[in-house]
């Protein structure tokens, strides 16, 4: 196995053949109305709370759903997207300089029911070795000890594929997601690619996500938006 690859497909058992009976698919009008919901509950997203190391964030009984990813990978324009808010997650024009968990709260009429997390981003050259250091270490901490966060969303620039600090946070969220944790791979600026060419990067991130959810995703031509949405409502309500 290849380093800072998840793997999590389950055994099957040889002597099981049977084959379950496919599941009917939804209807059109029961997708559309599940998105609206989606996107109205992201809608809600505000500003909980900012903090530059883990032990400064409020201690949540609330899903939490954390965003990372490389410096310049698109996080703050897929979460700003998201929301529907152009300035809720903040986009530095020198990538790297924010060095902050920041919580966002969702809920309808006051009552928060979720929360997103975005997380410093990691690997820009510009940024000190020794503050490079330091974030990953907050990062690392968070990811596996924040005891309320039930999904991880990693943006990656499908031009440039999984760097070496990609795979290395894969390999720390690894044991968690082993255990239920949900995990999606945001392939952002997929209108910079062909047909083919997301095609192609979809199926390749598919095999290294090893289970996890795989998005294409464009802010530019609204694509994937829906998806994404209907998928973190589903983490954050999920059905009993």
């Amino acid at each position: 196995m290849q380093p800072g690859v998840l793997s999590l497909h389950p055994m099957t058992n040889p002597s099981n053949t049977s084959t379950p009976a496919p599941r009917p698919a939804p209807a059109a009008s029961d997708v559309a109305s599940t998105n609206a919901v989606a996107s109205g509950w992201l809608h809600t997203a505000k500003f909980l709370t900012t903090a530059p190391q883990l032990h400064f964030l409020p201690a949540l009984d609330v899903p939490e759903i954390a965003f990372v990813g490389r410096s310049n990978a698109g996080k703050s324009t897929c979460i700003n997207t998201l929301t529907q808010q152009k300035q809720l997650a903040f986009a530095s024009k020198k990538p790297g300089r924010t060095q902050h968990i920041n919580l966002f709260s969702l809920g309808k009429q006051g009552v928060t029911d979720a929360v997103l997390a975005d997380l410093p981003g990691y690997g820009y050259a510009a940024v000190p070795k020794q503050d490079k250091i330091r974030w990953q270490q907050v990062m690392a901490n968070y990811l596996v000890t924040r005891e309320n966060l039930k999904g991880i969303v990693l943006m990656c620039d499908p031009r440039h594929g999984l760097t070496e600090l990609d795979e290395i946070l894969l390999d720390i969220i690894r044991p968690r997601v082993e255990e239920g944790l949900k995990f999606l791979v945001i392939l952002t600026k997929a209108d910079k690619l062909t047909r083919v060419e997301q095609n192609k990067a979809l199926s390749i991130m598919k095999l290294q996500a090893g289970g996890g959810e795989v998005r294409l995703f464009s802010a530019t031509k609204r694509q994937g938006i829906d998806e994404i949405s209907t998928l973190l409502w589903q983490w954050a309500h999920p059905t009993p």
